[in-house]
């Protein structure tokens, strides 16, 4: 077969995963904290022809760590990170870390993530306050007050710039490097009463969406012109009666 079939190809396979990313980041574009997600593309050279082949890789995905916006909720379990930090949650596979920083507390005192997973201060341990000593107030270091006694801090930690980051669930990222606790509140802080939104752009996003379906389809119809040619090729060549 062509070479160029299987160029189209790999063109095909990684413009449907680029289809696939982009609509992810629309649908969670409400999604407090979502950190949308793109994909690297590069090439793939193989010697197998007399000639090297260029192909289309299936791209290397990655999470853009861009702010979202700050929303004002007015609500005392919600808050947002200021700077470049991130929460720590206690989840099932680990230690994961999210700027949703909407919060609940059981009935036993824990506090928890909206997900259900207990908030960590910057030592790791989970974080408990008085289900029913009224309402908390949170300093923009993390500090918990609640009826006049401090109750321990919510963590803030920190991630290498160069680590790579696997998705938890919507919100949740699990780094490939140790986080580490931010203790610089000049430059991270907690805003009490408010949420981060997603750092997904819905126009723009759409506008990649289109652009991807569009070379989607060119590079299909190049593959039927190519299959095309090559079935008019062996029938030209095929032997005659």
């Amino acid at each position: 077969m062509q070479s160029s079939l299987y160029v189209a190809l790999s063109s095909q396979i990684a413009f449907q995963r680029r289809i696939e990313s982009i609509a992810n980041n629309v649908a969670n574009t409400s999604t407090p904290g979502f950190r949308r997600e793109e994909i690297k593309f590069e090439q793939m050279l193989s010697h197998s022809a007399n000639e090297p082949v260029a192909f289309a890789s299936t791209g290397d995905t990655f999470i853009k760590r861009d702010p979202g916006q700050l929303i004002k909720t007015g609500n005392p379990l919600d808050v947002a990170v200021q700077g470049d930090a991130w929460f720590g949650i206690q989840t099932p596979s680990g230690t994961a870390y999210t700027r949703d920083g909407r919060m609940q507390i059981t009935p036993e005192g824990e506090l928890q993530s909206i997900d259900g997973y207990p908030m960590l201060d910057a030592g790791g341990a989970q974080i408990m306050v008085n289900p029913g000593a009224g309402p908390i107030m949170i300093a923009s270091d993390g500090m918990i007050t609640q009826d006049g006694q401090q109750l321990g801090a919510i963590g803030l930690f920190t991630i290498d710039a160069d680590a790579k980051l696997s998705r938890y669930e919507n919100s949740g990222v699990i780094p490939d490097k140790p986080a580490t606790p931010a203790l610089d509140f000049n430059r991270y802080g907690v805003l009490q009463g408010h949420i981060e939104g997603s750092n997904v752009n819905p126009m723009w996003e759409m506008t990649q969406l289109i652009m991807a379906s569009r070379s989607y389809d060119a590079v299909s119809n190049s593959i039927n012109q190519s299959e095309d040619s090559l079935r008019e090729a062996i029938k030209s060549l095929g032997p005659t009666s």
